[in-house]
């Protein structure tokens, strides 16, 4: 009898250790908090790889403005990141305790190594060089779907919350967040207005629909697309003044590229003239310019969505 049960505790001890053993990482976006424990581990999977944090990073390198954005609004730091194009609302991160780590499609990869980061952040504009950035440190790639705003944005929230320990606030946050989606959507579709999102870039006109990287207009916020049937493209599907007063929407929401990344000619001279002044969209004062820094350069940022809906609020609240 006392064999047995010598047996019974022995086989007892050693599951309770390959449990445990297997408790140390993690996969996608299920976690336990980094830094809990001297031993604990973090494996977080990503679209081009997966990487490992043995602790919470101190050291991180931003190539996102979206991810500055959450970071800064949680009160996590960072030593570099690329400052060409900051958002206003972002300056502080001008600063020279910043380093600049070259464009956002041009990475110093000496100045990164030499700021021995032990976390770089990346996204769709740095993608095709993450083996480079990978030979410095480990790199996170998250990737963001216009066309799948919200579970975008709640998906890389949590991951960065499980990275910094800020599981608990961001969760509260993200349910903030999609009560107000949801009161303007609710607003939004229970109106027959139509809309249309055009990209002004330097003289030039593009139209964005519910698939595009701007579908957030439509999809979470509710507005009623005045074209169905939009090319889904990057750049948008080009289009000519005729187009808009074609569509005639009743609301027009214009960004304008060119005011972020240089040019000559900006989107309310391109969009001053007699085509659009026949539009419903501008007899009734409904051609709202944009914020292009948290539409084109910070997408997916906390401040900058909550930024994105009060403009649309505004705007349809009129």
């Amino acid at each position: 009898m006392n064999k047995i049960i010598r047996f019974a505790l022995a086989l007892s001890l050693i599951v309770s250790i390959i449990v445990l053993s297997a408790c140390g990482s993690i996969t996608g976006t299920a976690s336990e908090e980094p830094g809990s424990d001297e031993n604990s581990s973090l494996t977080i999977k990503h679209e081009l790889d997966e990487i490992t944090l043995e602790k919470k990073p101190e050291r991180v390198v931003v190539f996102d403005f979206g991810v500055l954005d959450i970071m800064d609004y949680i009160g996590e730091d960072v030593v570099g990141l690329p400052k060409q194009s900051l958002p206003p609302y972002l300056d502080k991160y001008n600063d020279d305790q910043y380093t600049n780590v070259g464009s956002l499609k041009e990475p110093n990869f000496e100045t990164i190594y030499e700021l021995k980061p032990d976390l770089i952040i990346i996204s769709a504009r740095q993608a095709s060089l993450y083996d480079e950035f990978e030979k410095i440190a480990p790199t996170l790639y998250l990737d963001f779907k216009g066309e799948d705003y919200l579970n975008s944005f709640k998906n890389n929230v949590t991951i960065l919350g499980q990275i910094f320990d800020k599981e608990e606030m961001l969760v509260q946050e993200i349910e903030t967040i999609e009560k107000e989606i949801k009161a303007l959507h609710e607003q939004a579709s229970a109106s027959s207005a139509t809309a249309l999102f055009i990209m002004a870039n330097d003289g030039n006109l593009s139209v964005y629909g519910a698939d595009s990287r701007f579908g957030i207009l439509h999809n979470e916020f509710g507005l009623a697309q005045a074209d169905e049937n939009i090319e889904a493209s990057t750049h948008g599907q080009k289009i000519t003044f005729e187009y808009i007063l074609d569509k005639d929407p009743d609301y027009l929401f214009v960004m304008d590229r060119a005011a972020v990344v240089g040019g000559e000619t900006s989107a309310q001279q391109v969009m001053d003239n007699e085509f659009l002044k026949s539009t419903k969209a501008y007899k009734n004062q409904n051609m709202i310019y944009l914020d292009p820094f948290v539409w084109y350069m910070a997408s997916g940022g906390i401040t900058g969505l909550k930024a994105m809906i009060d403009e649309v609020q505004s705007a349809i609240s009129k």
